[in-house]
């Protein structure tokens, strides 16, 4: 057995919660199925890798680009992606989670879930016994960040002492780009205002991960500190899903800490933009900035198909 079979071996079967439940060397394998994926698909090469597999997708929480990517992904790789909306399950009407997890390993070969709370997903795959992807939460959006390992190491040419500044709220992005970072050997500074970091309990995984990799992992207040010689800038929405009653309350606290031109004379000359979308032009980032020559985010926005194709192949096969 090639140590490549091996590897390939070890993902069978196994969930996808967090970055923070994969060693490096595991991460490089998924990036590295991406980049074949990739290629493959834009020289016009199948690759039906989960032929006869089906996935079921339960979306608690709208979507656009985790949906679009998840279906297209599945019909790629020869399997067929089953859309589940709250209405159009039992979970609406009460049925416990641990139940639709049991009842779906008896139907499907593999559940993607996008959902608020995060215990679910943990709930989820502690009871099914097919993997469990999670396609965000209120706490991590790990697919997301592995796109975003793929698009940097993309422009980039690697990922260890990369410096990655992200500026606004210490959410479910934030969270999943200083674990993603931690275990890449990376410089995450983010840039949050106080009270708005990351967790505690995030921020402590991060950090242990971090020791292994060499990472530097740093919280600033002040925005300018964080992007300073960044070969990354990034950022988020300011108001989630769930948080629309604060947004203008939002837009007051964090309106200093906007992607714009003047932020991003900060950071090193080559530095790229990057956006997690959906974007609102004029508040988290400046109109000429997400539109301008530096902006890489919808090459970042067509990584989550490849990345997350990686991910259900290695997942999901025989």
């Amino acid at each position: 057995m090639t140590d490549k079979a091996g590897m390939a071996d070890s993902f069978r079967g196994r969930d996808f919660l967090s970055l923070n439940d994969y060693k490096e060397g595991e991460i490089y394998h998924i990036l590295d199925l991406a980049a074949e994926l990739k290629d493959q698909l834009n020289n016009n090469i199948p690759h039906p890798l989960l032929k006869g597999k089906t996935l079921g997708m339960i979306f608690q929480k709208s979507s656009t680009r985790t949906r679009i990517s998840f279906e297209v992904g599945m019909y790629q790789l020869g399997g067929y992606p089953l859309f589940l909306s709250s209405r159009d399950l039992q979970l609406g009407r009460g049925e416990t989670i641990g139940d639709t997890g049991k009842v779906f390993s008896r139907y499907l070969d593999g559940i993607m879930i996008r959902t608020y709370d995060h215990d679910e997903v943990v709930e989820l795959a502690e009871a099914a016994d097919i993997p469990v992807i999670n396609g965000l939460t209120d706490l991590l959006h790990p697919c997301q960040a592995l796109a975003d390992l793929m698009t940097i190491r993309e422009y980039k040419g690697g990922l260890k002492g990369v410096k990655l500044a992200y500026l606004g709220d210490g959410n479910n992005m934030a969270h999943s780009l200083m674990i993603a970072g931690a275990k890449m050997g990376m410089h995450i500074a983010l840039g949050c205002p106080q009270g708005y970091e990351p967790s505690d309990e995030i921020s402590e995984k991060a950090r242990t991960a971090a020791k292994l990799s060499g990472a530097e992992i740093q919280v600033y207040n002040d925005p300018h500190l964080a992007v300073e010689d960044a070969h990354v800038i990034y950022t988020d929405v300011w108001a989630s899903m769930g948080q629309e009653e604060e947004a203008k309350e939002r837009a007051e606290i964090f309106k200093n800490y906007q992607v714009n031109s003047t932020l991003v004379k900060g950071a090193a000359g080559d530095a790229m933009i990057m956006h997690c979308l959906p974007a609102h032009r004029g508040w988290e980032i400046s109109g000429d900035v997400i539109d301008g020559p530096k902006s890489v985010v919808f090459h970042q926005a067509e990584n989550r198909l490849h990345a997350q194709k990686a991910v259900m192949a290695l997942l999901m096969s025989d």
